[in-house]
């Protein structure tokens, strides 16, 4: 970068690894240290640590301060996503300090809100950008110690004595060792991993986890073992109360490769290190690395030349967005292996969004009317059954509701229960009018087919939502077993008793049956049925995805919909990554996708979903979900974001207005 102007970084948060980082800074080619922000400018010795710094009192007065162009966030973890994602909405490049989040759900949320708003965003391993560490991949790719088979690699110290007032021992500041120090193993092995196959890493198949959760509630000692695709097995380990021996062994068919320490690389202000190399015949060889960089100016040199190129991420050996993601997306396995969370994690105590803010109602997201139902509903449903507790649920149901959404789908069977506790928690943490939420339940669903069934599982789901009644609310699915007329007995009764408020149906159920049922309920007095939830999508479902499920998306039952006007709840209305790039590409093709979608006939819609993406300047599964939108009939499509990018994206595509020439040239 000879020439270029120095990036000017600023630093949040003035503890220990602040002033590591900015020694690296001082060190580097790239940047400067502009200045540091504290919330006790008066604190004695920041002038002597940070020298040549301005000490700025508050996080968000250094955000504000137009000189700064880049942000070192080193505050607790719990503090890493609020602060990284006002920092990037303040216009701000980002390098945040290992874990970038407390889960690979926050971390993914960090990234898309860096790419949305074009600014670099990385998260800090330094020892991913020193030479030793491209030494190491190197001599694996070489062959030297032969096909890899293990590895073993442990980050772990004794603190002597249990302090709860360390940060490292407070489960309110996501304290213990799996995300203070287990990283850097996890990400050592997927690293190497990923160099045996000529990829920048690779994601382990099976992640297993055991682990010792102290009198504080953070783990105190853990391990970890990692199966990845290639047969490779990694060992991982990590503690806060013991010591370990703190070596990467990396063994192979021909020998074995050693590293002590390999995060400290050649030291922190340069020097040697070592590699090991001992091969089966007993011959050893000490390979040496010199430098006389500090480790951490590797880190801030990577970071400003990315941002004075226009780079977004860090390149191979440093950590990418989806490395990043990968890396804690382990820790998350690892974490539930053992059982550990945190306060932040809970719903009593997070309150507030991602980023700090409270969670109000959005306007952006339009709305529509639903026979039967007194209130409007977003033109979209959320479902959250992928999530695996609240605080991960909670960005993308935050998403939503800012967005304007306010039409969440749930399901006695989900999770055991678990999405509709979610919702409770969500709904109650934020406070949200639940007059302005439309709430769809759904109950008896198999082997649990029968009528009595309705009122227990409603009463189960109701407890958990905590709310008293839900506004749809359908049979899962159907026993033509049963006569029709008790299942419309059974909800009708619920209706009266003000526990349904609003249409009740059948999920995947069959025309007749339906029509049976609403002949029955009008012949009795009785509530008749006045929504479904069957498959509806521009590919037509050939073989059901699961047991029970019906599509309606033939021209019969559109005939039959348009006729009644009748309001389909839509699941899996953008074909299950049909209309991505996963499909058609012979050697990724899973089960699932050829053996319910792969037809001449679907392909040739999704042929035209692509010509027509490519005029509109759109991608294909947002045609498919327009295409949806514009029958003429109500379709109200429940999508099922795994994070916030995919929620935007989904949202993003309810601009698109189909023609109905255009919807008949979709179909063929």
């Amino acid at each position: 970068m000879n020439g270029t102007k120095p990036v000017n970084w600023g630093i949040i948060g003035p503890g220990t690894i602040a002033r590591t980082f900015a020694g690296g800074l001082a060190h580097s080619r790239t940047g400067k240290l502009a200045a540091i922000a504290t919330r006790d400018p008066g604190k004695p010795g920041l002038a002597e640590n940070f020298p040549g710094a301005r000490i700025v009192e508050g996080y968000q007065t250094l955000l504000d301060d137009p000189e700064i162009e880049a942000v070192y966030i080193a505050t607790p973890h719990v503090g890493h996503a609020e602060w990284a994602i006002k920092a990037v909405r303040a216009g701000k490049h980002v390098l945040v300090e290992k874990p970038i989040a407390l889960s690979s759900y926050e971390a993914e949320a960090i990234y898309h809100e860096a790419r949305r708003a074009n600014v670099f965003s990385g998260e800090a391993f330094m020892y991913r950008l020193h030479p030793q560490t491209a030494r190491i991949v190197d001599l694996v790719k070489s062959g030297v110690i032969g096909d890899v088979r293990l590895i073993r690699s442990s980050f772990g110290f004794n603190m002597g004595t249990v302090r709860p007032e360390h940060r490292l021992f407070a489960n309110a500041l996501a304290g213990g060792g799996i995300l203070d120090v287990g990283g850097y193993p996890v990400s050592m092995a997927r690293l190497i991993a990923g160099a045996v196959e000529s990829k920048p890493f690779a994601e382990p198949v099976s992640v297993s986890g055991a682990g010792h959760l102290g009198e504080t509630g953070v783990d105190e000692w853990a391990s970890a073992l990692l199966k990845f695709a290639s047969g490779i097995v990694a060992e991982v380990s990590c503690s806060i109360m013991a010591n370990q021996d703190n070596t990467l062994r990396i063994v192979g068919s021909k020998g074995r490769l050693e590293v002590k320490d390999f995060w400290f690389a050649s030291g922190h202000e340069g020097g040697t290190g070592l590699i090991e190399i001992t091969l089966n015949d007993g011959t050893r060889q000490t390979v040496e690395v010199t430098e006389e960089g500090w480790l951490y100016s590797f880190e801030a040199d990577a970071a400003g030349e990315a941002i004075r190129s226009g780079k977004l991420e860090f390149e191979t050996p440093g950590m990418s967005h989806a490395d990043s993601v990968g890396n804690l997306r382990v820790l998350d396995q690892w974490r539930a292996a053992i059982g550990l969370s945190y306060d932040a994690e809970r719903p009593e105590n997070r309150r507030l969004n991602i980023s700090g803010g409270k969670v109000t109602a959005g306007s952006n997201l339009p709305k529509r009317s639903i026979p039967g139902l007194s209130k409007q509903a977003s033109v979209v449903a959320l479902g959250f059954e992928f999530f695996p507790n609240f605080a991960n649920a909670s960005l993308t149901m935050d998403a939503f509701y800012e967005a304007g959404g306010n039409l969440f789908d749930t399901a006695w069977i989900y999770g055991r229960g678990l999405t509709e506790s979610v919702f409770g928690d969500w709904l109650t943490s934020r406070a949200a009018p639940r007059e302005e939420i439309v709430l769809i339940g759904k109950g008896a669903h198999s082997p649990l087919v029968y009528p009595d069934q309705i009122g227990k599982q409603l009463s189960e789901s109701l407890e958990r939502l905590k709310t008293d009644y839900v506004d749809i609310y359908f049979m899962h699915r159907d026993n033509e077993e049963v006569p029709v007329g008790e299942f419309v007995d059974a909800m009708d009764a619920e209706v009266k008793a003000g526990r349904i408020r609003g249409p009740f149906g059948g999920s995947n159920w069959s025309r007749d049956r339906l029509q049976a049922a609403m002949d029955y309920a009008t012949a009795n007095g009785k509530m008749p049925p006045g929504a479904m939830s069957n498959n509806f999508s521009l590919a037509e479902m050939l073989d059901p995805i699961w047991d029970g499920c019906v599509a309606a998306s033939d021209d019969e039952w559109k005939v039959w919909l348009n006729e009644r006007q009748f309001p389909n709840f839509a699941w899996s209305s953008q074909g299950r990554g049909f209309f991505t790039d996963r499909a058609g590409q012979d050697k990724t093709d899973d089960e699932e996708l050829v053996r319910v979608w792969y037809s001449d006939k679907n392909f040739g819609r999704r042929d035209r979903a692509i010509e027509l993406a490519a005029k509109l300047g759109r991608k294909p599964i947002h045609v498919a979900l327009a295409y949806v939108l514009a029958q003429p009939f109500p379709v109200i499509p429940l999508i099922g974001p795994r994070n916030v990018a995919e929620l935007e994206d989904s949202l993003s595509a309810l601009d698109i207005r189909l023609t109905p020439e255009q919807v008949k040239w979709l179909e063929g």
